[in-house]
This record gives structure tokens, C-alpha cells and sequence, in this order.
């Protein structure tokens, strides 16, 4: 008996239990994702002779080291000297 009034509440309740959506707007993927950018894994060097010289390039901070190199498009973060994330800049 108790297990078949569970089950009931549940069906009655149930369509007001919503999900949230999120949205963004002002995102457009298509756009992000067409833009070139460094891959991770990619050292310095190989970023500098792909995409020119940064400009502007941020000093290293913490343990360990995290740097942030500034291009017009996007902006490439570095552990060391490897890529770990490129964005797109909005």
C-alpha cells in the first residue's frame, strides 16, 4: 500500500520537476570554432613561429608556472612553456 502511494506521488509530481536550461547569448560557436589557434601541448617556440610574436605577453605567476600570451583573436595560456588553453577573446 505505502509502495503504490509513493508511486502515485511520484507520477503526480513529477511534471513539476523541470530542468534549467542555460543560455548564452551573444555566443556564436560556429564563429569560435573557425577561428585558427594553438593546439594543447604546443610549445612557445612553435606558437611564436605560427602566430607571431604576442602582443602582449604576461610574466609567469604560481606553482607552476602559468603565462598568458595576448593576440587579437585569442589568448593562449601556458604551464612552462606548453600550451594548455586557447580562447577565442569576445
Amino acid at each position: 500500500m505505502l509502495k503504490k502511494l509513493i508511486t502515485c506521488g511520484l507520477l503526480v509530481l513529477s511534471p513539476l520537476a523541470t530542468a534549467d536550461s542555460l543560455l548564452l547569448d551573444g555566443l556564436d560557436v560556429a564563429s569560435a570554432s573557425s577561428h585558427s589557434r594553438p593546439v594543447r601541448g604546443t610549445n612557445m617556440e612553435r606558437v611564436q613561429a605560427d602566430f607571431g610574436a604576442p602582443t602582449s605577453p604576461q610574466a609567469a605567476v604560481g606553482e607552476p608556472p602559468i603565462s598568458r600570451w595576448d593576440y587579437p583573436n585569442f589568448t593562449v595560456y601556458f604551464e612552462y612553456d606548453l600550451v594548455i588553453h586557447a580562447v577565442v577573446n569576445q
